[in-house]
């Protein structure tokens, strides 16, 4: 029997991308943390869409991206 983790789905909303490399770029920085199991970078519509752990902060998922070169920020719904 397997077991299931529970994970936590964020969006953000990120800034200054100029081109499609970018995309891999931020998959790579915020895909290094612990604890988070997706990234996917949506270059059209500038949303990023990370599963994580709940033990991941949101604020560490903004800093990875900044660390990037990128800003972002959390959508609300």
């Amino acid at each position: 029997m397997s077991t299931t983790t529970a994970t936590t789905h964020t969006v953000l909303r990120a800034e200054g991308f100029s081109c499609p490399s970018c995309v891999a770029k931020i998959e790579k920085r915020v895909g290094q943390l612990d604890g988070v199991e997706r990234v996917t970078v949506h270059f059209a519509s500038a949303r990023i869409e990370v599963d994580h752990a709940p033990s991941v902060p949101v604020a560490d998922l903004v800093a990875a991206v900044a660390k990037a070169g990128y800003a972002a920020a959390p959508v609300t719904f």
